[in-house]
């Protein structure tokens, strides 16, 4: 209860703090996720009740699901570097916003498997045009908290997800249609209005004027050696990093008749409870005792979740891993944004950010597409947890290296 009252209390008083930018970006992200999540946890069930395919269904959500985030990440990449090019963030941040909001709309009617992965890579376009600029925004606005400010923002944006998630499971139980496919058709409907309401913050977000030195050339070369190594972590850790649907669809193996969606929809609104309360302390400590230790920590976090989900079979354990990858998500969000940041110049940091979204992003469709494979080859559907928890662990040890040799370095 304390970690929870001191986040929201940190939440409340930031607009004196760090900037109202910061509040207004977090307004957007909290009405945004809270249109988002709706779809989210549901997007497994309602490719599952599409059929029509012959590949495997962990197959389709790992296609899916490895795909709308690849794409968008790849798309940061560019939207970074031509915002700094420009000197211009927030016309990327409006239109990206805009896009997502309208693709929303064509998720009710998509009849295919394949158009739902169309109407997904349309929506993850304008996420990937917004997040890069919208990020150097925030760094821009932290006055030197930048674990501080991604926290808070973190926390908005989940606290969202969280009434998103609430409001999905609400639907489910009030109204009912037929089938279970004509209801989820509903809620995606429900979930296409509230997105336009995230566009109206957007107007009083004031960007900074940003004067680049003279001679100075936006690019991959100013880029400090630190930052490339920081992103081959980054890299390795992504490939295991493979989509939440398979926790939640794993979830709702394990139950029948509407508990197949009501118990996954209740542990994903714990996974954003979690997350919510744990982002703003994360961003904290990192500020306080460094990126590099707290994010090892967090990637720790994931692979104890991989390792939970190999076990999983009853719903105290289910609670526990959700509440888990909660946690883990909330420290890996949050600091590696604000790690990138605080390695690069900030005439590069759209740069920097986009570059890092853009790997991410190349190493999450054959993330899904791996974690889809293992899911339908095993019976028990836990290769994939398997082998994420092995990532996981890899990918913390190589940090934790780093950040001590770093540590060494600047001592001697």
């Amino acid at each position: 209860m304390k970690i929870l009252k001191w986040s929201f209390g940190e939440l409340l008083n930031s607009s004196q703090k760090i900037g109202m930018n910061i509040l207004l970006l977090g307004i957007v992200s909290f009405i945004t996720d809270a249109s988002s999540e709706i779809i989210i946890p549901l997007m497994p069930f309602f490719l599952k009740f599409l059929g029509g395919t012959a590949i495997g269904v962990g197959l389709i959500v790992g296609l899916v699901g490895g795909l709308r985030d690849s794409l968008s990440s790849i798309l940061k990449g560019i939207s970074g570097y031509w915002s700094d090019k420009i000197r211009r963030k927030k016309p990327f941040v409006a239109t990206g916003y805009t896009i997502s909001a309208a693709s929303k709309l064509f998720f009710p009617i998509a009849g295919t498997w394949e158009l739902v992965t169309l109407v997904n890579v349309w929506e993850r376009t304008g996420k990937g045009i917004r997040d890069a600029p919208r990020d150097a925004i925030i760094a821009e606005s932290s006055e030197g908290k930048k674990g501080k400010g991604f926290g808070i923002h973190r926390a908005m944006d989940t606290a969202g997800a969280i009434l998103g998630a609430v409001i999905a499971f609400l639907l489910i139980l009030i109204f009912s249609a037929p089938n279970k496919l004509d209801t989820i058709r509903w809620i995606f409907f429900a979930a296409a209005i509230i997105a336009f309401f995230s566009l109206i913050p957007l107007i009083f977000v004031k960007e900074k004027p940003q004067i680049t030195p003279p001679k100075y050339k936006i690019g991959f070369r100013n880029l400090p050696r630190n930052y490339y190594f920081i992103l081959i972590i980054v890299a390795l850790f992504a490939l295991g990093n493979f989509t939440i649907f398979f926790m939640i669809l794993f979830a709702g193996s394990f139950f029948t008749g509407e508990f197949e969606i009501l118990i996954p929809l209740l542990l994903y609104i714990l996974f954003n409870i979690t997350y919510t309360i744990f982002s703003i302390p994360s961003g904290v400590l990192a500020d306080k005792y460094g990126n590099g230790k707290i994010l090892s920590f967090g990637y720790g976090f994931f692979s104890l979740t991989c390792v939970i989900f190999v076990f999983c079979q009853s719903i105290p354990l289910f609670v526990l891993g959700f509440s888990v990858f909660g946690l883990s998500f909330a420290v890996i969000d949050t600091v590696q944004r604000s790690y990138i940041s605080d390695l690069v110049p900030q005439e590069n940091r759209g740069t920097a950010l986009g570059t890092f979204h853009m790997v991410i992003g190349f190493s999450a469709l054959p993330a899904g597409l791996l974690a889809g494979w293992l899911y339908d080859l095993d019976p028990t559907h836990t290769a994939p947890f398997i082998y994420g928890a092995i990532i996981g662990l890899i990918s913390m040890i190589l940090l934790f290296i780093y950040v001590k040799r770093q540590k060494r370095a600047k001592v001697t």
